[in-house]
């Protein structure tokens, strides 16, 4: 049987990422040279790509045209750092912009992790080296973050931030995460431009003071694609192997 046309085209790029003559972060050639280097029509050529993004190995750019995927940025379950210090350890550029700040009133998973009360609500986006990266969502009480202007809010990370407040009275040390995959609502996906409903990974962090007190109250969003979780094993005290830090989820 025949392939279609469009599944051929779709083959002979795959094969060309594969071999790196097509480099992944950068650009493929224009849809009108990919047409005519295949002599086949724009339209041939469009469906081929859609396959291909399917498969998750391209992803469009508005105005530029078809970007080969980059490799996934690892990112170390063990180390109790920011975003940013993740992805600069792996030399990338990190940037966010503020998309929301409000006072809202403890309910649901924030009340249940920060109590009851008043909270700021933080809705921001990170970009690793300009490109959209994850959604990121902060809950904290308002008594901690009464000072933080919203430049404070875009130019530096909650941790920064509450490391120089007098309103903390105990340091953060450490974290609980919690990553489930996912798919991307309407909204996160025009947020971090990818298609809607496509792979993603929710993360939701909890963030403790020395005294084991939660502080903060995060929840990531990121395009499946662009990252990848990597945490060491080691045999437990008197054990060959340890299972306490995974859980299966039935759906």
């Amino acid at each position: 049987m025949r392939l279609p046309r469009y599944l051929k085209i779709a083959q002979e790029i795959r094969l060309a990422i594969e071999s790196e003559a097509y480099v992944k972060g950068e650009l493929l050639p224009s849809e009108s040279s990919l047409s005519k280097g295949f002599d086949a029509s724009r339209v041939t050529v469009r469906k081929a790509l859609e396959t291909l993004r399917e498969e998750g190995l391209v992803e469009p750019r508005h105005g530029s045209g078809w970007l080969v995927r980059p490799q996934p940025v690892p990112q170390s379950l063990g180390a109790f750092i920011t975003l940013e210090e993740q992805l600069e350890n792996v030399g990338m550029e990190p940037t966010r912009k503020v998309l929301s700040s409000r006072r809202v009133v403890a309910s649901g998973r924030q009340e249940e992790v920060l109590g009851s009360g008043e909270l700021l609500e933080v809705e921001r986006l990170n970009l690793a080296d300009g490109v959209p990266f994850a959604r990121v969502t902060v809950w904290l009480s308002i008594e901690l973050a009464k000072d933080f202007s919203l430049s404070d809010l875009e130019d530096k990370s909650f941790y920064e931030l509450l490391s120089n407040s007098p309103s903390l009275l105990r340091p953060l040390t450490s974290a609980v995460q919690t990553i489930a995959a996912s798919l991307m609502s309407d909204s996160d996906a025009e947020i971090l431009q990818v298609p809607p409903r496509s792979a993603a990974l929710r993360c939701e962090r909890i963030t403790f003071d020395t005294m084991g007190h939660p502080v903060l109250l995060s929840e990531f969003v990121f395009p499946g694609p662009k990252t990848e979780f990597v945490s060491a094993l080691v045999p437990a005290a008197g054990a060959s192997t340890s299972t306490s830090a995974l859980r299966l989820i039935k759906r």
